[in-house]
């Protein structure tokens, strides 16, 4: 996570990006879904004679004809898993299999990998998982532990309250709150980094958080106001999320570190998919029928 920013340096794009996910919290997109964020997503065309000369993760994947994808499941609108079903649905997820598709790899030729956020650099280092695509920022010091395509999504850390709760309006409120995030994420170290004198609470996913802060073990959680939306979808008459993103956020597509080739397709790929991408968000998060444009990937 980049260094805790103020309300005013907000990027414009961070703004519009969290008011259109509002719709998560009030809007009706799907009816008969625990995941708010599950539509009727566009169908990928999959390519086909593709040749990515010098990545050995595209190797592998060709060799074996599938590929794992390492995804959230918890977290309703991005990446959800319906327990009923066993299907994952949401952004992450249909931007997950466009990728896939850009590879050669059909639908039915993936495996999802719930990886919780602490153990998603060693899942692409040990080779447990060929891409990741979960609401996973782009920070410097993770630039040394793998490579990203991307940003693909721009939103930023926001808080999740009870609805009954009048004493946490934003960040500026959580002095001797106790704040409950995932290990491992972005939103948990900027609270330690930035703001002393606040308890934290960890969990290895943000579904205990919100289950800790329902119980009233905890004050407030904190992560992507993206997510926390989607949690506030499913359960309006008890939670809420209050203030504005007080950081800002870059989601990219984790890959093994070196894999210079594979990140170059997947950028190209995004690049010249705005049309699709527009598509995946107006099928998922983009339910309000407000429009957000497509971040500029980040040729690093």
């Amino acid at each position: 996570m980049k260094k805790f920013l103020s309300r005013k340096s907000l990027s414009v794009a961070a703004i519009v990006t969290a008011a259109a996910l509002a719709m998560t919290a009030c809007g009706s997109a799907t009816e008969n879904s625990a995941d708010p964020g599950a539509g009727n997503a566009p169908a990928f065309e999959v390519a086909k004679d593709v040749a990515l000369t010098g990545s050995p993760t595209f190797d592998k994947i060709k060799s074996s004809g599938t590929i794992r994808i390492g995804v959230k499941p918890d977290q309703p609108g991005l990446g959800f898993l319906d327990a009923a079903t066993g299907q994952y649905t949401g952004f992450d997820i249909e931007i997950a299999t466009w990728m896939a598709a850009s590879l050669g790899v059909a639908k039915d030729k993936i495996e999802f990998k719930s990886i919780p956020s602490a153990n998603r650099e060693s899942a692409l280092a040990n080779g447990d998982v060929d891409l990741y695509v979960g609401t996973y920022s782009i920070t410097d010091k993770r630039k040394k532990l793998v490579d990203f395509a991307g940003p693909y999504f721009v939103t930023g850390q926001g808080l999740l309250v009870q609805k009954k709760n009048d004493t946490i309006k934003s960040e500026k409120d959580l002095a001797g709150k106790n704040v409950c995030s995932a290990t491992g994420s972005t939103p948990i170290q900027n609270i330690k980094d930035n703001f002393p004198g606040v308890k934290t609470t960890e969990f290895d996913l943000y579904s205990k958080c919100v289950e800790a802060l329902k119980d009233g073990q905890v004050d407030a959680v904190t992560t992507d106001q993206a997510i926390l939306l989607g949690f506030a979808s499913q359960d309006p008459d008890n939670l809420k999320v209050v203030g504005e993103p007080f950081t800002v956020e870059k989601y990219g597509i984790g890959l093994a570190l070196g894999d210079k080739v594979l990140r170059t397709h997947l950028n190209e790929t995004l690049t010249n998919g705005g049309a699709i991408w527009t598509k995946i968000f107006d099928s998922t998060l983009g339910k309000s029928g407000t429009k957000v444009e497509q971040p500029k990937v980040d040729q690093y």
